[in-house]
């Protein structure tokens, strides 16, 4: 499985805040990991569940646990998931989005970001930014990838801000003929040394 063929968050060797523990999904987490994915694309995307989108959503074990070099994250507090964050191995498709911005980022050697959802009542506990740290440094260790790449909907409070302060603006559809589809490409920097490790992980909060 993911997360363990590829070695464990690096945040396994954490410590702690109010209870969060942010550790590599199993099989057993997979009904709360997808109420999470699914409260937050009813609640906060446009565009709302699109099946032909969401997919992985919908199976996340097949999308997510069982290929090598990706992996799903969860946080869990006193006993449930409010928080998920996840690497695909392959990039941006054209079409939907520019084809300049699928050759930047071709399938194989890009580590897609995705599903960093966090139940509203769980945010500003760090969490995000506690995800997006660690599925680098899995990236790092599956081995082969040479880019980070996310895109984000500046619908979503607090993801336009949120993703600026950590990565660098590739393509913001919205400045596109037509806006696009109104979305905005990122790319994170490679994360440099990782330190594996086992066990679980508690979450430092931060800003």
């Amino acid at each position: 499985m993911a997360g363990t063929a590829a070695g464990r968050t690096d945040a396994d060797r954490g410590h702690g805040d109010a209870g969060h523990v942010l550790r590599t999904a199993t099989a057993d987490d997979l009904g709360g990991a997808r109420a999470v994915m699914l409260d937050t694309v009813y609640r906060d995307l446009r565009s709302g569940y699109v099946p032909r989108w969401h997919a992985d959503i919908i199976d996340p074990g097949t999308a997510y646990l069982r290929p090598e070099r990706c992996t799903l994250l969860v946080v869990e507090h006193r006993g449930e998931i409010v928080a998920t964050g996840a690497v695909r191995d392959r990039g941006p498709q054209a079409p939907p989005n520019p084809p300049w911005v699928a050759e930047r980022f071709p399938s194989g050697t890009t580590a897609q970001l995705c599903r960093i959802y966090v139940r509203p009542e769980h945010r500003r506990h760090g969490l995000a930014r506690q995800l997006v740290r660690e599925l680098g440094q899995f990236a790092v260790r599956a081995g082969g990838y040479e880019a980070l790449y996310l895109h984000t909907d500046p619908a979503v409070p607090g993801a336009e801000p949120f993703w600026r302060s950590l990565a660098q603006e590739v393509c913001d559809e919205r400045t596109l003929p037509g806006g696009g589809q109104g979305i905005v490409h990122f790319e994170l920097p490679m994360p440099g040394a990782v330190a594996a490790s086992g066990g679980a992980a508690r979450v430092t909060p931060a800003g």
